[in-house]
């Protein structure tokens, strides 16, 4: 079963039928195929985050009967709110977070929280920083206006800090503002609520449909390549209490990367799509997969560097959110990753 908490837009959405609206989907689905279910199937309740690429990720991974090829039945919940995320693996209520941003763990690692980063998911940001502000062309432009994020600390403040600092932007003139998810966030980007904020990337090739316009330096999947937008990440108690039932799910899911990474996949992803958003538009599904294909931004060997890690650290830092840099033994484990990579031969 898969659930969200998130609501939706799009001009298509905004101005009738959208392409990136959640709202009253009630669709149900990661527990696999139609299909017979093997009886020692053993249950694993998953959160991941709730963008479009989310979402159709899981629903190629229902199709496609990963989880059941390795003896899983799932529950995924899609939560927009990092926190919140972090308060269920915390509490026992989730098992494994397998795609969603993880810099917030590391302040809660610091504070004593008994978290593990155990792999990469998204290894590039699946963002673009949109405006529908005439006088708003680069980045430099945003010095004095307002940027949509979510929370301060969260994935996509921390993605728009690196990229205005890269460009030697100076943050403290910003005006940061927490509007929610990317999806509320791009919303208010069109409707002219905030000067400008990220979006997803595929609607680089939607900007006239829309009525904006990327902002120059502003692809980060191009401009902050060193950057791990997703995750694989648990407690240190699933880890030791449901150890095997994580690592299936991990190779279940890197069969998935290997599989949408492939070009025999256009038309599986396309389909998913669909399934979900029946009233989007086909060429939507198929720009965002020629993304993947351009960028390989998921994660197909798992193991992330030490060095990706410490990068995430010292932006955390630049924000205030942590004090120190953390050493890798403390916030991750990939021994569950070489593990799942075995299952898979």
């Amino acid at each position: 079963m898969t659930r969200t908490s998130n609501q939706g837009l799009s001009r298509r959405m905004l101005l009738g039928a959208t392409v990136l609206g959640f709202g009253g989907l009630g669709f149900a689905a990661s527990a696999g195929r139609a299909r017979a279910q093997a009886p020692a199937a053993r249950p694993v309740t998953i959160a991941n985050a709730s963008g479009l690429a989310s979402f159709t990720m899981q629903e190629v991974l229902r199709q496609q009967g990963y989880m059941e090829e390795f003896g899983l039945k799932p529950e995924t919940l899609n939560i927009g709110d990092g926190g919140k995320i972090v308060g269920g693996i915390i509490g026992g209520n989730i098992d494994v977070s397998m795609l969603s941003g993880f810099a917030q763990i590391f302040p809660a690692i610091e504070r004593g929280a008994q978290l593990k980063v155990i792999a990469g998911g998204g290894m590039l940001p699946w963002q673009a920083v949109f405006t529908a502000k005439p006088e708003v062309r680069t980045l430099k432009d945003l010095e004095g206006k307002t940027v949509g994020t979510g929370s301060l600390g969260a994935l996509l403040h921390q993605l728009m800090v690196a990229l205005l600092q890269k460009h030697q932007v100076d943050v403290s003139k910003v005006r940061f503002v927490n509007i929610g998810g990317s999806v509320d966030i791009f919303r208010a980007v069109t409707a002219g609520t905030v000067d400008a904020g990220p979006g997803d990337l595929s609607l680089i090739d939607q900007q006239d449909e829309f009525k904006v316009r990327l902002l120059e330096h502003g692809n980060m999947a191009e401009e902050l390549p060193e950057y791990t937008y997703q995750g694989t990440w648990t407690s240190t108690r699933a880890i030791e209490g449901k150890r095997d039932v994580i690592v299936r799910s991990m190779a279940a899911y890197a069969k998935l990367y290997r599989f949408v990474q492939s070009p025999n996949s256009q038309e599986a992803f396309v389909r998913a799509q669909k399934t979900l958003f029946p009233r989007a538009p086909e060429d939507q599904a198929v720009t965002q997969w020629k993304y993947i294909q351009k960028y390989k931004t998921y994660n197909e060997a798992l193991v992330v560097s030490e060095e990706r890690f410490n990068y995430m650290q010292k932006l955390n830092i630049e924000v205030q959110s942590q004090r120190k840099v953390l050493p890798y033994s403390q916030i991750a484990d990939m021994s569950l990753a070489k593990e799942a990579l075995a299952m898979l031969g």
